[in-house]
Formats: structure tokens, C-alpha cells, sequence
């Protein structure tokens, strides 16, 4: 792995300023694709309930390198100029620091409560995530709109389990994506059902069962609803293989469906459409599909908004991104010479209220944010160590290229799959963009380690920002809280994962959960695969669920679990 240079010095990779696009450029503004044109106004604003984490991956084991001589991320950043000093009669300024002290201390004494300490970032009001946005910071992108984290540390972060659900067993392989964490209630897909269960004991609150398998979900949360796709019947004899064409809106708190409904395509007759990923923002639900387009929904009744709609060049929405606003990937063409567009998009008609284009040849791009958008995309397919992006794409309100961010050095770990709303390991808060370093050696030739780091969505250049995983341990962020950035820390052999808060201004870790080292609850802790799992913390509940199901390949196998959850003593 290359040794990154200096965020002051110029790029020579994946590290630092954001290179010059080619000639002709890696995007620019455009006139939206399709039959629509724009039609800009006011965007739809997601309701008052937030979405606590999505799934994320992050792999390893490690140790950090010691401040000063690390390879990874930016060197300690020199001191600035010592002041002089005060004169021995004093001044204004010496009695204005000494009642800072004193407010200081007293604003301490008043934040111990409840048997727990409330920990706080910024220096603006209180606030909490953003509605419906895992990713966002609530008050706007930039820096200076910092607010307090709402986590509240326990008194001892040592939890116990909770829960352990035994996987179930289905004939072949089977998807249970989708797990949603309240305040009260953990939710799962499980096999053609969706279950909730409390968190006191994790006993069952409540069971949904539905026709056919699972095939999709949201990780966006609005009104206390999330949308799922899901099969219409069980698999027979006779149709062994049954599309995904259902979708639908879950009440958390009741485990109700309130609507489910389909989509016709405007060419193909009354044979509903195939659905492969859905999101939800506001109220609006959009799902989508390979080859049909998209469709959407109002998420209180079910009232088609939109229907899938394909121009005379073939141009198609191939996914949609949710929380703060509704975004989408538009392809035109056929292979090789397909055009990508990035679009935002008006909620209530999916009218594009700007298009971005984005080089010739890429075949595939991805959402990380929608507010600011950010599109990903594996540029000329340089993307090293398998994450699939080399570039990310920071759109502005107007559609033009603020800033493009360089990942094709396999430095970092962000990763984005072929589903346009699954790219995880990265975080948006603070004007920032937050990320892993890709795990690399530590003190040790046996043990792995990374760190956490950040880039400057006005910029795309990296910055000073960096907190390290610790003695074998490798983290990725699940979400922001407030400007406060929550990581899990996968753990050895030997001990538990934790839990930490991050303060977004010193990137100082605040510990909230530290899981049991023996044995039996650490093997199952890591008994999942980061990257076909998914991760939830919030109130001092954490749960850890798989995405897909299968059939066991010996009797001999460790125990296998749907999901492991956690709570703080």
C-alpha cells in the first residue's frame, strides 16, 4: 500500500485534493434525460422520525500506529504560534479565561445526570439525526452548524446479550434484509414474515406474515413506517422462480402492513413489473427495478405517484436513494455505451430538478447521499481491494461538480455494491464525509488496525480528521449523531466489539458499549460477515442481523443466528 502524502501537499493517488477531471470532464450539468422536464419547487420534507444505522461492512483485526510515525492517514499537524504571555498585573482576557474555567466546571456538574453522562459536540442547540437520514446532520452540511450527540454514555458500558435468535432454515438460500431500531422496538425481516421484538427482553412484540419471500427493504425510517419488497406467492413445482413485484409499507410500532400494492409498466400490459431495491424519503416511496424503471408510492395510503417510465433511447431509473430527499441513477443506452445521469428529484412527480452526467463508460454508479448528493462510481474500473469505487461525485444544489473525492488508491474502505443505495462504511455530517482507511498491519506482522478519516465535501481534499481503531481492533461509522460520529470496532480473537462516539472537532472517542469476551457470545458476535450484515445502535441496544439466510453446510457448524443483540448494563 502506498504512503499517502499530507493533505497540504499534492495528490499522488487515492489521498489528498481532488484531481483534475479529463478533457471533456468526469461530469457536467445537463438537461434531464427522459419525458419529463424539470419542474423545480419545493422538496418534501421527511417526517420527525429518525433512521438509526444501516448496514455496514469493515473487515479485520489490528493495532494503531503510534501518533507521528503512522503510514496511514494525515501526519499530526504543526502548532501554532505561541502567544505571548499576559503581564504579571493581568488584563481583561485573564479574568474573561478564568470564568470560562468556572463555566466550564459548572456546565460538567450539570451534565452528570440520570446515572449517565450526556456527552456534547458543537456549539450550536440541541438536535438529534436527521428525519428519516442515517447519514445526514440535522441543520444544514457545513461545519459551523456542529450540535450535541443525543447517545447518552451508561453509567457501565460492559452490556450483556439480549437476544440471540437462531437463524432459521430455509430450503435453499433466502433473503431477510431489512432490521429497524425505535425507541422501544427492534424489527427484522425473517423468512416471508416480519417480526418485532421489545427491548427489554427481547421478547416478541408482534409477527407479519406475508405471501412470499422478502426481497428488498429500505433502511430509511418516516412516520414511524419503512416500505419492503416482497414476493407475491411461495415458490411451486410449477413456478419455481417467483419475480418480486410487491411492495409494501410496515407500521413499526403496530407491525401492521398498511398497503401494498405493484407497478404496471406503460408498455408491457397488466404483468406488474420486477422490483429489485426500494428507499423512501418523506412521503414517498420509490422502487425500482434492472431493465423496468421505477414507481412510487404516497407512503400513507398507497396512491401511485409515478409509474415506470423508459424514452425512446432507453433511458431507464435503475435505482433511487431516500432519507433527506429522493434521488436517482437514470441510464440511457445499451452496453458498452451506456450514459449515467444522477438526478435529484421532485418527490411528488419524479420530475428531475437537476442531471448530472457522468463520464462515458461508466457502466454502473451508486447514491451515498442525497443531501448533498453524492454519487459513486468505479471510474475506467481502477477501484482496488474489491470496494468498488474509485471516485465520488459531490453535486451541488444547482447540478454542477463541487467536488470530486479520489478513492482509486484502495486506501479507504468505502464500498458500494451494484444495489444504487447500498454503499456503506461511509457517513455525511458536518460538511464532511466520513470513512475507514482499508485495514493494514500494526505494531505487530500479526495484527491488523485502521482508522477512521473524513474529506471535505467543499473541497474533495482529505482533512487532519483522525481517530484509530486501537490494539487489534478495525472500526467503520453506522451513523452520525448529531455532529457526533457513531463506530463499531470489530474486535479479536479475544474480546468483544465496542461501540464509540467520535467527536467530530478532536475525533475523541467516547466508549458506549463494550460486548462480553467469552467465548461462546464472542464467536457469535463475529459469527457474521460484514459484508451481508447489518448493524443498529441506539439507547444502549445494539443488534447485529444477517441479510441472507441458507441452508446449513454441516450439522457440525457453530450455531448460526438471524440476529445477536446486545444491551447496556
Amino acid at each position: 500500500m502506498s504512503i499517502p502524502p499530507p493533505p497540504s501537499q499534492p495528490p499522488s493517488g487515492g489521498f489528498g485534493a481532488p484531481q483534475d477531471p479529463p478533457p471533456g470532464g468526469f461530469g457536467a450539468p445537463v438537461p434531464p434525460p427522459g419525458p419529463a422536464a424539470p419542474q423545480p419547487g419545493p422538496q418534501q420534507q421527511p417526517s420527525a422520525q429518525p433512521a438509526y444505522g444501516y448496514p455496514q461492512t469493515g473487515p479485520g483485526y489490528g493495532y494503531p500506529q503510534q501518533p507521528g510515525t503512522p503510514p496511514y492517514g494525515p501526519p499530526p499537524v504543526s502548532p501554532a504560534p505561541v502567544q505571548p504571555a499576559a503581564t504579571a498585573t493581568g488584563t481583561g482576557n485573564d479574568k474573561r479565561n478564568q470564568l470560562m474555567i468556572v463555566g466550564a466546571a459548572l456546565l460538567a456538574i450539570v451534565l452528570i445526570v440520570g446515572g449517565g453522562l450526556w456527552y456534547t459536540s458543537g456549539d450550536s442547540g440541541g438536535g438529534s439525526e436527521a428525519d428519516g437520514n442515517p447519514t445526514a446532520s440535522p441543520g444544514g452540511d457545513k461545519p459551523q452548524d456542529l450540535v450535541p450527540g443525543t447517545e447518552k454514555v451508561p453509567g457501565n458500558p460492559k452490556s450483556k446479550t439480549l437476544l440471540n435468535l437462531p437463524s432459521p432454515v430455509p430450503a435453499d438460500v433466502a433473503t431477510v434484509a431489512g432490521s429497524w431500531l425505535t425507541d422501544s422496538t427492534y424489527v427484522k425481516s425473517d423468512l416471508s414474515k416480519v417480526v418485532g421484538y421489545n427491548l427489554v427482553d427481547g421478547g416478541k412484540k408482534w409477527e407479519l406474515p406475508l405471501p412470499g419471500e422478502i426481497c428488498g427493504a429500505t433502511k430509511h425510517v418516516s412516520e414511524n413506517k419503512t416500505a419492503i419488497l416482497f414476493k407475491a406467492a411461495q415458490p411451486t413445482p410449477e413456478n419455481k422462480y417467483v419475480q418480486c413485484t410487491e411492495v409494501g409499507v410496515v407500521d413499526l410500532e403496530s407491525g401492521k402492513l398498511l398497503w401494498s400494492g405493484n407497478a404496471k409498466s406503460t408498455t408491457g400490459g397488466d404483468k406488474p413489473v420486477s422490483l429489485n431495491t426500494v428507499t423512501l424519503s418523506g412521503k414517498t416511496v420509490a422502487a425500482s427495478g434492472i431493465s423496468a424503471g421505477g414507481a412510487a408510492w404516497n407512503l400513507t395510503d398507497g396512491k401511485s405517484l409515478w409509474l415506470p417510465k423508459i424514452d425512446g433511447e432507453g433511458c431507464r431509473d435503475v435505482g433511487y436513494g431516500g432519507g433527506e430527499a429522493l434521488a436517482a441513477i437514470r441510464k440511457c443506452g445499451q452496453s458498452p455505451n451506456y450514459t449515467l445521469y444522477g438526478q435529484l428529484l421532485d418527490p411528488s412527480t419524479g420530475a428531475p430538478t437537476f442531471s448530472y452526467k457522468l463520464s462515458q463508460g461508466i457502466e454502473d454508479a451508486s447514491i451515498v447521499s442525497t443531501k448533498p448528493l453524492i454519487v459513486a462510481a468505479d471510474v475506467g474500473k481502477t477501484a482496488k481491494n474489491a470496494t468498488g469505487i474509485s471516485d465520488l461525485f459531490v453535486i451541488d444544489p444547482k447540478g454542477e461538480l463541487k467536488a470530486r473525492i479520489p478513492l482509486a488508491s484502495g486506501d479507504f474502505n468505502g464500498r458500494c455494491s451494484l444495489d444504487v443505495e447500498k454503499c456503506v462504511n461511509m457517513v455525511v455530517g458536518n460538511g464532511k464525509l466520513y470513512l475507514p482507511s482499508y485495514e493494514h498491519q500494526g505494531q505487530s506482522s500479526s495484527s491488523r488496525t485502521n482508522e477512521l478519516l473524513s474529506f471535505d465535501l467543499e473541497t474533495g481534499k482529505q482533512t487532519t480528521d483522525r481517530a484509530d481503531a486501537g490494539e487489534r481492533y478495525t472500526m467503520f461509522p453506522l451513523r452520525m449523531d448529531g455532529s457526533n460520529i457513531i463506530a463499531y470496532k470489530e474486535p479479536p480473537y479475544d474480546k468483544g466489539g465496542q461501540i464509540v462516539s467520535i467527536d467530530s472537532r478532536t475525533m475523541k472517542e467516547t466508549l458506549l458499549m463494550e460486548n462480553p469476551a467469552d467465548k461462546e457470545t464472542q464467536r457469535a458476535e463475529t459469527g457474521f460477515s460484514p459484508e451481508y450484515s447489518e448493524y443498529r445502535y441506539h439507547n444502549g441496544k445494539f443488534f447485529i442481523s444477517r441479510t441472507t439466510v441458507s441452508k446449513p453446510l454441516s450439522d457440525k457448524s457453530d450455531p448460526a443466528y438471524l440476529f445477536v443483540s446486545f444491551t447496556a448494563s
